[in-house]
C-alpha cells in the first residue's frame, strides 16, 4: 500500500491526531463502526467510562484490521461518534496511542444523539491494503 498525507496551508490545521487528507493505493477494508463491546460475552466494556470504551473499541478495530492483514499504519479515514462533544479529549487521548500524529489518518468526530446500547464512542474505519 502507498500512502501519502496531504496537508495544506489553505485549510485549517488538524486539531488532534489525524491529517487534513490521505491519498492510497491498493486494496480497501471498510470496518464497521465498533462499540465497546467485549467479543467473549458481548458486554459493554467501561459502562459510563469513555475512556475505557475507547481502549475497547480500538482494540475491536485492531482485531478486525488484523484479521483483514492490515493495521492501524493503513488506516486512510476515521469516522469518530460521540455521544458527548466533552469526552473529546479523553478519546483523542486514547486514540492518539494508535495513530502517529505525522502519519495520522483522516478523521471526522461528529457528536450523535444516542449510539447503539447507549455507548459512549463508535469508531469506523476504512484501509488500505
Amino acid at each position: 500500500m502507498e500512502k501519502k498525507v496531504i496537508f495544506t496551508n489553505q485549510a485549517p490545521a488538524p486539531v488532534g491526531p489525524y491529517n487534513q487528507a490521505i491519498a492510497a493505493t491498493g486494496q480497501m477494508i471498510f470496518v464497521a463502526g465498533q462499540i465497546a463491546l467485549d467479543p467473549g460475552s458481548g458486554a459493554i466494556v467501561g459502562e459510563g467510562d469513555v475512556v475505557k470504551q475507547t481502549q475497547q473499541v480500538m482494540t475491536n478495530l485492531e482485531a478486525i484490521l488484523d484479521t483483514a492483514g492490515a493495521s492501524f499504519n493503513q488506516v486512510v479515514k476515521t469516522t469518530v461518534f460521540l455521544a458527548d462533544m466533552n469526552d473529546f479529549a479523553a478519546v483523542n487521548g486514547i486514540y492518539a496511542k494508535y495513530f502517529n500524529e505525522d502519519k495520522a489518518p483522516a478523521r471526522a468526530c461528529v457528536q450523535v444523539s444516542r449510539l447503539p446500547k447507549d455507548v459512549l464512542v463508535e469508531i469506523d474505519c476504512i484501509a488500505v491494503i
